[in-house]
């Protein structure tokens, strides 16, 4: 008898330490695996991008630079429009991005005469990290910029709205949680927490056997973020009870429609204020193809801009050599991309002008 239990002891021994170091190895492949995913972000080499960067704007567009502190990192920001006095937009953008990549976006909000705080997040362009750590940091980064709206002078007497896309537009909605005084919101292609986003990722990457990763992910973010690690969106809205505007693409390759999307999490949403935009026509119903014009769509079907360049990162392993890059961007009209729908634009302006205070 005594034999038996202590064979059955070891056995249980046995399979506890199989799981401990299972786990820690899985920790240490999860905590690799996003550092290299949330890897610090340069600007881009204007030769290697379509969109317009700053030095195409900079005559007509002047800009004043600010920092503010986000944990021990200094973010760099610009306020765009400073002689606007509509209202103060404050623009948080996407996962792999900088700010410039949407000054599509922010200079023709100016020129409907809104006043834009855009800033590079944490491991982004201009600011300080070794990288953008994770999809909490993005609500945590638009906290700080909302604190230093508040207390700068040139900014702290305006009404306030929030814009953001993907890892900003879930920021622009979770940020709700938090206790500003926000006008409106609009959330571009935003998910709904870190965690559904996250393993929505690992079963694309492993199928059904990323479920095996789910508590290791959890943990994760849990140790990297604490109380920040668990912000959801739906829950910010229905906090805020102000309006919001839920914008995503029915074939969003990103973030599903269907499941991590804020607009996934539409039946949970009370807040009767919330008006949802679903864009489902084919070549602007993605990521961000909607920002762009019907005729961008047709070109880049005609001339397969977005089935080229999966080629070269094939090809290429994802390291397309600089003259590749260079002659592949060099084949774009990059006054039609550059170019940005105007009702697309007219749909936000709206909606904030909607809700002036």
């Amino acid at each position: 008898m005594e034999k038996k239990k202590s064979k059955k002891k070891k056995v249980v021994l046995i399979v506890l330490v199989f799981l401990i170091v299972s786990m820690v190895i899985g920790y240490v492949i999860t905590a690799s695996q996003m550092n290299k995913n949330f890897c610090r972000i340069a600007y881009p080499d204007t030769q290697e991008t379509a969109y317009w960067m700053y030095d195409h704007y900079e005559n007509e567009y002047p800009r004043e630079s600010v920092e503010f502190k986000s944990g021990e990192n200094t973010l760099k920001g610009f306020i765009y429009g400073m002689d606007n006095d509509k209202g103060l937009v404050v623009f948080a953008h996407g996962i792999g991005r900088v700010h410039e990549r949407y000054l599509g976006i922010i200079i023709r909000l100016v020129d409907r005469g809104w006043r834009v705080l855009a800033y590079d997040a944490t491991g982004c362009g201009y600011s300080e990290g070794d990288g953008s750590k994770g999809l909490a940091q993005s609500v945590i980064d638009l906290d700080k910029a909302l604190d230093f709206a508040e207390s700068d002078s040139r900014l702290k007497d305006m009404n306030k709205y929030v814009l953001g896309h993907s890892w900003g537009g879930y920021a622009a909605a979770a940020v709700l949680n938090f206790d500003h005084d926000i006008k409106a919101c609009v959330t571009l292609s935003g998910y709904n927490s870190p965690f559904e986003q996250l393993t929505e990722a690992c079963d694309e990457k492993y199928g059904i056997a990323g479920k095996l990763l789910y508590p290791i992910i959890w943990t994760y973010n849990k140790v990297t973020f604490g109380k920040d690690s668990s912000w959801e969106a739906a829950k910010g809205i229905n906090k805020s009870g102000i309006p919001v505007e839920v914008v995503h693409g029915t074939e969003d390759e990103t973030i599903s429609y269907e499941h991590s999307a804020i607009m996934a999490h539409k039946d949970e949403i009370t807040n009767p204020n919330v008006k949802y935009v679903t864009y489902s026509d084919e070549g602007r119903n993605g990521h961000s193809s909607y920002f762009q014009t019907a005729e961008y769509a047709k070109y880049e079907a005609e001339n397969r801009i977005d089935e080229r360049l999966e080629e070269l990162e094939e090809k290429y392993d994802d390291k397309i050599p600089h003259d590749e890059l260079v002659e592949y961007y060099s084949s774009i009209d990059k006054e039609l991309f550059n170019e940005y729908d105007e009702e697309f634009i007219d749909m936000i302006d709206d909606f904030f002008n909607e809700n002036l205070k």
